[in-house]
């Protein structure tokens, strides 16, 4: 059985560091890919809770890349419930870097960003199967 209740608004939250051997760009940019897998757990994690299954992502309706994602950040990927059908949920997706890298101050050296810097957002569907 769920955890929670099937309701639009009830958000999962997800929080990842960056190693650089994900980066694949000059100046330790990491692919957009990046993000859209975030989206694709925390949506997994959202639907077990409300649905207590994995479910199945049916497609994104709208993505933007609105900022880099470089090694060495801690990223921070949401997934909040927006709509509810039979089978069908809605879902609005926010990336957002919390943590950065400073290299200049040192090889290990890293800020907290206040505020986040929003990267990427995107709309997506998921289906889940039909209740018994």
């Amino acid at each position: 059985m769920s955890e929670q209740a099937l309701v639009t608004g009830f958000a999962v939250t997800h929080r990842r560091y960056v190693p650089y051997a994900h980066a694949h760009y000059g100046g330790n940019l990491v692919d957009g890919a990046y993000g859209l897998g975030m989206f694709g757990d925390v949506a997994t994690e959202l639907c077990v809770r409300t649905d207590g299954d994995e479910g199945l992502f049916a497609g994104y309706g709208s993505v933007e890349f609105l900022a880099p994602i470089q090694a060495g950040d801690v990223v921070e990927a949401t997934a909040t419930l927006t709509r509810i059908g039979n089978r069908s949920r809605g879902i609005a997706f926010e990336a957002r870097v919390v943590c950065r890298a400073a290299p200049e101050r040192g090889p290990s050296a890293s800020d907290v960003l206040d505020p986040p810097v929003l990267v990427t957002r995107a709309q997506g569907t998921v289906v889940v199967p039909a209740k018994a």
